[in-house]
Order: structure tokens, then sequence, then C-alpha cells
């Protein structure tokens, strides 16, 4: 259980380390990075190409891929990374298992065409995505959203970045 707030500090902790190779540096994914990287070139609603079976029950193609409420005693809880199958790149647990931080403020997703948008400016809530519940919450596509200064969120995943990308990070005020 963890805040956006506090991914950021631990993000600048290890950033300050230099623990990331020359010319990188560590950041939450945004939204688009998180969904691409979940997909890995898939169209379906899950990244093993399969789709949803059942919005609230068992769900067959998600439990080779994914943690959920139905494979994991009713309870939504997180599972050790690796023990179901991986997506097309090689990425775990993109699907269930925990709800993650992204970088980019909560909002409406643009009218027109973009390419690897980075969300809003602004905003009250920041992006979460994976969830762990039902079948129809782990779907790719599948967003939410939090205070970022609230601690209900259970993960998160860092990505590299070019030292020079400008995110959309910014402490929540």
């Amino acid at each position: 259980m963890v805040s956006w707030n506090d991914c950021r500090q631990y993000i600048e902790k290890l950033n300050d380390l230099k623990a990331a190779p020359a010319g990188y540096k560590f950041s939450l994914p945004t939204e688009a990075q998180w969904e691409y990287a979940c997909r890995a070139g898939t169209t379906t609603m899950l990244n093993n190409g399969k789709n949803v079976t059942s919005e609230y029950g068992f769900c067959p193609n998600l439990n080779e891929v994914g943690w959920y409420i139905h494979n994991s005693g009713n309870v939504p809880t997180t599972h050790e990374v690796g023990q179901k199958k991986a997506n097309a790149w090689g990425i775990y647990d993109m699907h269930g298992n925990v709800l993650e931080w992204c970088s980019d403020w909560y909002g409406d997703y643009p009218n027109d065409s973009v390419t690897d948008p980075t969300g809003p400016l602004t905003g009250k809530w920041r992006v979460c995505r994976g969830w762990a519940s039902y079948a129809n919450e782990c779907r790719s596509a599948m967003r939410g959203h939090g205070d970022p200064s609230d601690g209900f969120v259970n993960g998160l995943r860092l990505v590299l970045v070019p030292e020079t990308t400008a995110g959309n990070e910014a402490p929540a005020k």
C-alpha cells in the first residue's frame, strides 16, 4: 500500500543514487507506456491474445496471465511475480496481481489521434492500472484513478527514460 507521492520520493532517491544506466533515469510509466507494455503487440482484452469470457466470474483466459479474485481465494491479494505466463515481451503480471501507479494525471482521453500521450498537465487524481479484483477490471485498457497522497494502491512499476525526458510527475499540491 503506497501513495503516488511515496513512489515519487522513492524514484527520486533511486535517481539520486545514479542507479540507472548512463543517460537514463527511473520513472513511473505514463498511462500510454503502461498499456503499450501490457499489450505487447496484442489488440485483445488480454495480452495473451485472448478476451475476457466472464465479467465477474472465473475467466480461464485471464487465469493464464493474471491474478484476480477468482484465483486468489476470493480475496484480492498480491502474489510473487512470475507465477503466471509472461506477455510476448517477457513482462509478467500486467493483468491483476497489483494496482500500479502511472505518472499521468487522470482525465478524459483526447478526441484526436495522438502518439505517446502524457495526459492532462494538472488534475486531482493520478492514473492507476493493473487492477486485481474481477476479470473485467483486469483488461489491458482498464484504467482507474486515485488521490496521489492516498496509499490505497499496492504497487509501482519502474521504467527507464532518457534523462532529458520531462515527465508529467510534479507532486500533487
